[in-house]
């Protein structure tokens, strides 16, 4: 068992999915402050500030006046939270649009490198090491 064990986890595939995932949670982090410490405060400059997440409707119970979400929440009232869900809304909206933006970007660059492979790789190659020497042959018939 701890031979099969060994076998799977050295597979190639396993060790590309550990890198992969690795690097998308590097990747999340990256993402997560471009939106909460970029795009986000730019969107609240955009709206004066406002901020949906603390948006609710009190369906039964009782809230204070004024209270936040958190608040509304632990007073043990049902509320639609609807400013929570489009704050969540948004934020998937701005992820989606970044990882998009991104992958557009890497997606370029590969084309740009494949064509660059390709144009060196269409290079007319030389006359074969048979036609030289037929070449070679031929010219020294001619002198004879």
């Amino acid at each position: 068992m701890l031979k099969e064990f060994r076998e799977f986890i050295a597979r190639g595939n396993v060790m590309d999915m550990a890198v992969g995932i690795i690097i998308g949670a590097a990747f999340t982090a990256i993402v997560t402050s471009l939106v909460d410490d970029l795009i986000n405060p730019i969107i609240g400059l955009i709206t004066g500030g406002i901020d949906f997440s603390n948006k609710y409707v009190v369906m039964s119970g009782t809230v204070p006046d004024g209270a936040g979400l958190q608040v509304a929440r632990d007073s043990g009232a049902a509320i639609f939270a609807y400013g929570s869900f489009l704050m969540a809304v948004l934020n998937f909206l701005i992820v989606a649009w970044v990882v998009f933006i991104l992958v557009k970007s890497v997606n370029r660059m590969k084309e740009a490198a494949i064509g660059k492979e390709e144009v060196v790789e269409a290079a007319p190659a030389g006359p074969s090491q048979e036609e030289l020497l037929s070449q070679i042959r031929d010219l020294l018939a001619a002198r004879a």
